[in-house]
């Protein structure tokens, strides 16, 4: 097939495919379905508050990626730079989480597309569709890097065009302008307060701290896509200084819409917060275009997870810490061996989905809730480590090409809000297992380093 060990990507990537990349990770069924069980946790109010949190560590952690991917263009990014300033065996750990989480979310978001098309063609078999959703995602990631890039830009179009709107007919049925069903054409932001300020108590912004940030998880794909965009020095500092006012126009706009509209006992997670808002206001045939905005959110996942976790497996390779031949890229500047691999740990998820879903299924999802807000932590940390490393080294602040404001503060304050959601859910006995599983599975990894990977390891590679 043409293919070369190790060998250069092709740098294809331009400022709008970065930031609609950005998009297409972060806006899925995180914010369509699952904001539906945060307001009816945490109340309209707290989901409001669990959110702009979520937005504000998010966003620590993209100003930190910033800095780091500057730097240090590179495909696997976050994974390398893990791996050099707090230590190798970290770094493979990292990979192997971030892998996972995308090769899991693969497994169900394949079915989830399948199920969706039952809605119009119920009597074809979920599993057909399932499988023709592969096909397509596979094959727009092994044409070229410009085919992926351009189809995701176009999934996530539609879906920024429709919360767009949707925020628009929001505004307008809270302020009264247009009536909702059952209601009168008054504001209604009294909603907010109508079951108190926090009716399940403070605690559950805490406690819905993970699923919020699984929510916000994808913006990191900006660092991923490093080593493949077009001039990096300028392209990259673009999309992370658009990432602060993304987050509060399309999350923290669209929850607080949610909350004003939808009452705390009519949501969560069997019907769209969306959908419900829709058939209020009495917009026509709101299920079937949500179905749709759905089904691209879900495509356009599928998309940018199928490629985050083969340039995570790319980069371990190219590292040598897994078998090199999948460090080959073909003449197209694919890796197309790390890519088909990631498909069938896709496919190993579905069918892990289908014969234990109590048992292997629920602990790969658990990792992979967790394994998010690992990987942010892991980057406010080696942003910490790089920083005074380069200083030590005698270079200046003012070199850097992106530079990571209020230096140290950045760096900690968001790596302990990652921490604070990771401790949050030891209190909640539905999330909890993600630390059972996460944990052993992190310490697996560890082992998994030591064990196997010393003799693949770069000469001169400091321990960690």
């Amino acid at each position: 097939m043409d293919q070369q060990n190790g060998g250069n990507f092709q740098r294809k990537m331009e400022v709008r495919h970065v930031v609609m990349l950005s998009l297409g990770g972060v806006i899925g069924t995180g914010l369509f379905l699952s904001s539906g069980y945060t307001i009816q946790q945490a109340g309209p109010v707290g989901t409001i508050l669990s959110y702009a949190v979520g937005a504000i560590a998010v966003y620590l952690v993209m100003l930190c990626l910033g800095e780091l991917a500057v730097q240090m263009p590179e495909t696997g990014a976050f994974h390398s730079y893990a791996a050099k300033y707090i230590g190798p065996a970290t770094g493979y750990t990292v990979a192997w989480l971030y892998w996972l989480t995308w090769t899991v979310a693969l497994g169900s978001e394949f079915t989830a597309a399948g199920l969706l098309m039952q809605r119009w063609f119920p009597d074809i078999n979920v599993w057909i569709w399932s499988a023709l959703f592969a096909a397509l995602i596979f094959g727009l990631n092994a044409l070229t890097v410009r085919l992926f890039a351009e189809s995701e830009f176009w999934f996530s179009l539609v879906k920024v065009l429709t919360i767009v709107a949707f925020i628009l007919i929001g505004a307008a049925a809270v302020f009264g302008i247009v009536p909702m069903e059952g209601r009168e054409t008054a504001p209604l932001l009294s909603n907010l307060t109508a079951d108190g300020w926090f009716p399940n108590g403070a605690s559950a912004i805490l406690l819905t701290m993970l699923a919020v940030n699984f929510a916000f998880s994808g913006t990191e794909l900006i660092g991923i896509a490093a080593g493949e965009t077009v001039d990096p020095a300028r392209t990259i500092p673009k999309a992370i200084k658009t990432t602060l006012v993304r987050l509060i126009l399309f999350f923290i706009g669209t929850i607080v819409i949610l909350s004003a509209l939808l009452p705390m006992n009519e949501a969560g997670v069997l019907e769209s917060p969306f959908v419900a808002v829709l058939d209020r206001i009495g917009i026509p045939y709101a299920a079937d275009v949500m179905n749709f905005v759905i089904l691209t959110a879900i495509l356009s996942a599928a998309n940018s997870g199928l490629y985050a976790s083969s340039r995570m497996l790319w980069s371990l390779a190219d590292k040598g810490t897994i078998p090199r031949s999948l460090a080959r890229l073909n003449k197209r500047g694919i890796p197309f061996n790390a890519l088909l691999l990631s498909m069938a740990g896709g496919a190993l998820a579905l069918l892990s989905s289908i014969i234990a879903p109590g048992t292997v299924y629920i602990a790969l999802v658990s990792i992979s809730g967790l394994a998010v807000v690992v990987v942010w932590m892991s980057i406010s940390a080696s942003q910490l480590m790089f920083r005074r490393a380069y200083l030590k080294a005698g270079h200046s602040v003012r070199d850097l090409g992106f530079r990571t404001p209020l230096y140290p503060f950045v760096p900690i304050a968001s790596f302990l809000l990652c921490l604070l959601s990771c401790i949050g859910i030891a209190f909640d006995p539905t999330q909890r297992v993600a630390l059972y599983f996460g944990v052993p599975f992190i310490l697996l990894c560890y082992a998994a380093y030591y064990l196997t990977a010393r003799t693949g390891r770069p000469e001169g590679e400091k321990q960690s």
